[in-house]
């Protein structure tokens, strides 16, 4: 035997010439040696890097701009009311989580080419269910659930695409981590963001204004397809790279730590719930009292991501002492507001909602970021978060409705942020830390938590003066006494968020007189006052209140309510009794008065009132081009159009205007000053429309203005409430 080198032995053989051999020990050290400088020697592509980077923009930027193009397409089939856009969130968080998962379970498949094949047939299905375009078939033509209704319909135009979209990010971030080693996957993720966030700013500004829904849906369906093949091409690319390095390395590696083994789940979830539930807490307030507009959706869900993005791409940008304290000021300045009822400008209140979620987003999900994982456990991070995500929806969308008569979503999610915010900055006080357990800590909070919960769902909802609350898919109402302005006549209102929807004084004197916007004096007033006493009428009213315009009603008349809110109908009945006080013949009809109007056979109504409030919000559906073609149907030769526009933040003659002179109407406007009629009046604004100018001189007199009028036309597929902004 002669000498050899470190790793090689060298022999004799039978015939005296040498021969080298390797150990067992040294060929498993040159096995992996040999790995290793495979592995160090391979580059990331950087067309691979791209490849990867497109595809992961696109799918974001597809998946966003999706949800406000769907919920705008749908609105005017269920009355334009927030509640739609909170139950397509919903649906749209619940696919989310179910593309995590399906993430999660495809990537723990050891073969790569097995992973490309399921996904690229679960495209190809999406494929065939495109475009994405909502059926007529599926417009609510009875009193059914407007909630299960809109989730099957979401279901079966976009499901299978936005389901595949959702899980993109995690997968593709997984298949880039075997494609591209040595490259951070993290960095898509905040890419991906960056994608949805143009999608949202995009939408309101360039694809609204632009294209109608319809071409949308099509530009959409097209741009899926692009993805699609995009989306082939990197499961090809990462198959090929697997079998060229061969197995993964994740089965050699040590035995997992304590902190692989005990991942902070419970933390995950919880920061991801609570900005969630913020985000459509926030975006329902507003809408209540604003209007039911993509451009409202879209401002806080931009905030939302803009979070993300910041603290995911880099932590220069969080800083925890800072951010927690200015999270706190910010949701004790909102407590104060909800609870002072501020008679703010529509500007600030935007402002002081959408600030207070962008600090509570900052702080969780910044938080979220010192907690992630590494690349290892990256699908299980993303599928946490996308579940605390969904259960936020669900709280807000199907939980709330269930348990509060109130929106008190919004007051307890503050309170559950302020305890965040205690519990972080508490986490870098080491002397706290050192006297105080985190177990002890998380039991105390989920204790006030608890505590809070059960003070909303059961006592901060009754008041003395409080009658009634009724909270369904369209809102709350409110029915309650009021006796503080007014003593010697004491008054019972119908309040619909901030609004008041409907009053009656409850002397024997009093109640059979008209009051609020409804008054002698008002535009309506006047109209309805204005024809001949011996001839019967027809009048058709769209949304019904307390049914105060039933005191206008005659014996002879006939006198048809149109209500989209079975509990409006079911409180004005109960609680007032301007609909049983009638002389008039009364019938109520439940639905969506433009759908139902749409159905139904020619009415000839003398008058017809559009006056369909939703808090300061108008059903934007009700005043388009289409609707008024089903208005002027129903109107006979000289019917009067009465169209209630007072509003807080937009001023809506424009649009009336507009629809007047595309149907050949002339259009006068009555206001009503707040204190006429003997102080029961409020400050309101009519317009009245006919085709019978003397008529309309008889009720306000000659149109004497000589300035030419400004016009904003309005259709279905397109509406902007950026032009009437106050």
């Amino acid at each position: 035997m002669g000498s050899g080198d470190s790793h090689f032995l060298t022999c004799l053989n039978r015939n005296g010439r040498e021969f080298r051999y390797l150990p067992s020990n040294a060929i498993i050290w040159q096995t992996h040696q040999a790995r290793f400088t495979k592995m160090e020697n391979r580059q990331p592509s950087k067309s691979g890097s791209v490849l990867f980077a497109v595809t992961i923009f696109t799918s974001a930027f597809l998946l966003f701009q999706v949800q406000p193009l769907l919920a705008k397409f749908i609105l005017p089939w269920f009355g334009g009311t927030p509640a739609v856009w909170t139950m397509c969130m919903l649906v749209f968080q619940m696919l989310l989580f179910g593309g995590y998962a399906y993430a999660h379970l495809l990537s723990s498949l050891k073969s790569v080419s097995r992973q490309a094949c399921i996904h690229a047939a679960l495209l190809a299905i999406a494929a065939l269910t495109l475009p994405i375009v909502p059926g007529a078939e599926w417009k609510p033509v009875g009193d059914e659930a407007p909630g299960l209704r809109i989730t099957l319909l979401l279901l079966a135009t976009v499901g299978v695409p936005y389901f595949l979209l959702s899980s993109t990010g995690p997968l593709l971030q997984k298949w880039f981590s075997t494609a591209c080693p040595g490259s951070s996957p993290y960095r898509l993720y905040a890419l991906s963001n960056t994608g949805s966030l143009l999608a949202l700013v995009s939408y309101p500004f360039a694809f609204e204004p632009v294209f109608s829904s319809t071409a949308q849906a099509w530009l959409w369906s097209v741009l899926f397809l692009v993805f699609a093949l995009s989306c082939l091409m990197c499961g090809w690319k990462t198959a090929n790279s697997a079998v060229i390095s061969g197995p993964s390395d994740d089965a050699s590696c040590s035995a997992p730590t304590d902190c692989d083994v005990r991942l902070p789940r419970a933390r995950w979830f919880m920061l991801s719930m609570l900005p969630s539930i913020m985000l459509l807490a926030t975006t329902n307030e507003v809408c209540l009292d604003i209007a039911v507009v993509p451009f409202l959706w879209i401002i806080p869900l931009t905030l939302y991501l803009l979070s993300f993005i910041l603290t995911f791409e880099s932590d220069r940008f969080y800083r925890r002492r800072l951010t927690t304290t200015i999270t706190a000021v910010s949701l004790i300045s909102t407590m104060i507001m909800l609870s002072m009822d501020c008679p703010f400008g529509v500007v600030v209140q935007i402002i002081l909602f959408f600030a207070n979620l962008f600090a509570v987003c900052m702080l969780c999900h910044g938080e979220l970021v010192r907690l992630k994982p590494s690349p290892k456990h990256l699908t299980s991070f993303y599928l946490t978060m996308s579940a605390g995500g969904a259960a936020g929806g669900l709280a807000v969308g199907l939980l709330a409705p269930f348990v509060f008569k109130g929106y008190f979503e919004l007051p307890l999610a503050i309170l559950a942020c302020l305890l965040v915010c205690i519990g972080t900055y508490l986490r870098d006080d080491k002397q706290f830390q050192l006297r105080v357990p985190e177990a002890t800590t998380l039991k105390f909070g989920m204790t006030l938590v608890s505590l809070f919960f059960v003070y909303f769902a059961f006592f901060a909802q009754h008041s003395d003066t409080v009658k009634d609350v009724e909270r369904n898919f369209y809102g709350v109402l409110r029915v309650e006494d009021d006796v503080l302005e007014s003593p010697i006549r004491p008054m019972r209102d119908m309040v619909h968020g901030r609004v008041v929807h409907g009053r009656q004084f409850t002397d024997e004197q009093g109640r059979r007189e008209p009051s609020t916007y409804y008054s002698h004096s008002s535009g309506i007033g006047k109209a309805l006052q204005a024809s001949d006493e011996n001839k019967p009428r027809r009048i058709g009213v769209v949304g019904l209140g307390a049914g105060t315009l039933a005191v206008y009603g005659r014996t002879g008349d006939a006198m048809r309510f149109y209500e989209i809110n079975p509990d409006v109908i079911s409180l004005a009945r109960k609680h007032f009794t301007f609909l049983g006080d009638c002389k008039a013949q009364i019938d109520v009809v439940p639905g969506d008065a433009r759908l139902v109007l749409e159905r139904e056979s020619d009415q000839h109504f003398d008058v017809l009132v559009l006056d369909a409030f939703s808090g300061d919000a108008i059903p934007v559906h009700l005043l388009t081009s289409e609707a008024m073609q089903i208005y002027t149907r129903h109107l006979t030769d000289n019917g009067i159009l009465a169209v209630h526009i007072s509003n807080s933040y937009f001023d809506l003659e424009p649009v009336v205007r507009a629809l007047a002179e595309d149907s050949g109407l002339d259009a006068r406007v009555q206001e009503c000053n707040c204190g006429a009629d003997a102080g029961v009046a409020f400050d309101s604004v009519w317009m009245l429309l006919s085709h019978d100018v003397h008529s309309l001189d008889v009720i306000c007199g000659p149109d004497t203005s000589k300035a030419p009028h400004r016009v904003v036309y309005w259709t279905d597929d397109r509406n902007n409430l950026l032009n009437v902004l106050r």
